[in-house]
């Protein structure tokens, strides 16, 4: 019979809080403070404690490191990492989460992390993380470029009222591409429920003053920003081929060549 030792599992929490700063994607990532990895960089998180739902422990972890409660940023779970060995204390799964933040105030390291940074999601891709956390920092980076394809997330981004200008640039930056404006423009706020506008304008874009909107009540958008669509705004001829609209979303096929 097995070490029953080794049959005890820990639940975990970890948050890879990603935001826009500095015109560049970021994440935040604390310095450990103690072993195992004491000094090296790692992505929040944290044990669930008695009486807490894993949610909860989420939501402590970005409110510890952002001074952001969960209900202002958008919190989402998206995986579950249960390798035995991924801990060498003891046995830990842990819940992954990505925080989508606007705005966020300067790093501050919480609970044992010995200092806290924001760095742009390529040269945190490049460092060497704890625990297994350069696997799930890369997984949360993949999952917030889809989400943007197939939800509102990008809107998470921005603060409570926005230029569409500014949410266009959102997505420039999460995707790395340029998009052409005007095809933007009228792609999303053709959308049903995407957007809601205040019938207030602004001039910090420069130029003539911009229409300011907010966040709608839509979650998912019935057919994705799929490729073919996203070559459109990017100003590019579509591929040779057809659209086609199909249950789940717009998708193309291409002739072969």
């Amino acid at each position: 019979m097995g070490d029953r030792k080794n049959l005890l599992v820990h639940l975990a929490a970890d948050v890879v809080i990603l935001t826009i700063r500095n015109e560049q994607f970021e994440v935040l990532l604390i310095r450990r403070g103690k072993e195992p990895f004491v000094g090296g960089l790692a992505i929040p998180g944290g044990f669930v404690e008695p009486g807490e739902t894993v949610d909860e422990a989420a939501d402590r972890e970005v409110r510890e490191e952002t001074s952001v409660w969960a209900k202002e940023a958008r919190l989402e779970q998206f995986g579950v990492y249960s390798e035995p060995d991924r801990d060498p204390r003891k046995r830990v799964v842990s819940v992954a989460y990505v925080a989508m933040v606007p705005n966020p105030p300067r790093a501050q390291a919480g609970g044992d992390a010995a200092a806290a940074q924001w760095l742009p999601v390529n040269r945190a891709l490049g460092e060497q993380l704890a625990f297994d956390h350069h696997r799930i920092l890369s997984d949360a980076v993949e999952h917030a470029r889809r989400g943007l394809e197939y939800t509102t997330a990008a809107t998470a981004f921005c603060g409570k009222e926005f230029t569409i200008s500014e949410l266009r640039h959102v997505y420039e930056i999460v995707w790395q591409t340029k998009l052409d404006p005007g095809n933007f423009h009228r792609k999303v706020t053709r959308i049903d429920g995407f957007l809601e506008p205040t019938g207030k304008t602004t001039g910090r874009d420069g130029g003539r003053p911009a229409a300011l909107y907010r966040a709608g009540v839509r979650h998912w958008l019935q057919l994705p920003l799929s490729q073919p669509e996203l070559r459109l705004m990017r100003g590019l001829p579509p591929l040779r081929g057809f659209f086609e609209h199909r249950a789940g979303g717009l998708s193309c096929e291409v002739e072969s060549r």
